[in-house]
């Protein structure tokens, strides 16, 4: 079996392959791709009838479900997992600076001490999308003494929540909103996510809440969201991904007070390399071995 990493060939993937036992090939003679460097509009380029499995290097997929390139026959996995302790570590960043004041202080230029300072010891912190990212950041969160509101998919308990909801709990969800000191948005995009955080689940939130979002720009209603801080309502928003992306020069949010904008920095390019390597290097050999692969795409759900 013959693996092509590409349409940018990137050495380190490369050398993942060839570290799980697999022959590197071109992408006609290949039946895997390792697919970097280009989107899904040029899928069909290096597609063929021989190609069975195609390892993306994201963990949200939502452009190759919208382009409609997931095709039958042909076995999709995507990179969910391979980040999260990155995306986790940049996410507790963003939670302390809130905490902190900290991007108060910066954009100030005199000294002042701000208003607002709080700590994260004994908060209660809400997960929207408590998959990787979600169990990553509850493991940051333990020595906090954090109580864990947690929403997922399935409504299966997480470890280490307090309470945990299937997302299509209403009820469920609006507790959450309702009683977390921070709601970290962790979900992936699809149709179902998209504006998941609207002007009413803002509305349930307290006025000195946090809103984070790690997941998404799509997840979010940038609209909202810049109204309720404009008017108060919120105690502050911490991005790493914005709607639209990347955020224009002028936007609202980065003069808003109370806002923390990073620019989709929580998994970059230095650090997401070396993770996708090795998640290529785990997935060839579980390809050879005719193992479960990690991360396989369910079409139906989007992720």
């Amino acid at each position: 079996m013959k693996i092509h990493v590409g349409p940018v060939a990137v050495p380190e993937l490369e050398e993942a392959v060839r570290a799980a036992g697999a022959e590197l090939g071109s992408a006609e003679e290949a039946s895997a791709l390792v697919w970097f460097g280009a989107g899904p509009e040029r899928f069909a380029e290096f597609a063929h009838s021989g190609i069975e499995w195609v390892q993306l290097p994201a963990a949200g997929i939502e452009s190759w479900v919208e382009s409609g390139a997931l095709r039958g026959g042909i076995r999709f996995t995507s990179a969910a997992g391979t980040y999260a302790e990155t995306v986790a570590e940049h996410t507790l960043a963003l939670m302390l600076a809130g905490t902190r004041q900290l991007h108060t202080m910066a954009r100030a230029g005199r000294w002042e001490q701000p208003e607002g300072i709080r700590s994260l010891f004994g908060a209660t912190v809400g997960i929207l999308g408590a998959g990787g990212i979600g169990r990553a950041l509850i493991r940051l969160l333990a020595p906090f003494g954090v109580r864990v509101l947690a929403v997922n998919r399935s409504g299966k308990p997480v470890d280490g929540a307090d309470r945990t909801w299937a997302a299509d709990d209403a009820e469920g969800v609006r507790e959450l909103l309702t009683g977390s000191d921070f709601v970290v948005v962790a979900a992936p995009a699809t149709a179902a996510t998209a504006k998941l955080v609207d002007a009413g689940a803002l509305a349930l939130m307290k006025p000195d809440a946090w809103l984070v979002n790690v997941a998404r720009g799509s997840l979010v209603d940038t609209d909202a969201l810049v109204d309720a801080l404009a008017a108060g309502r919120l105690g502050g928003a911490a991005l790493d991904v914005t709607d639209p992306e990347p955020l224009p020069a002028g936007h609202p949010l980065f003069s808003e007070p109370r806002a923390l904008v990073s620019p989709h920095t929580a998994n970059p390019k230095s650090l997401l390399i070396p993770a996708l390597a090795r998640r290529v290097e785990e997935n060839t050999r579980r390809y050879l071995a005719g193992e479960p692969l990690l991360g396989e795409v369910d079409p139906a759900a989007g992720y």
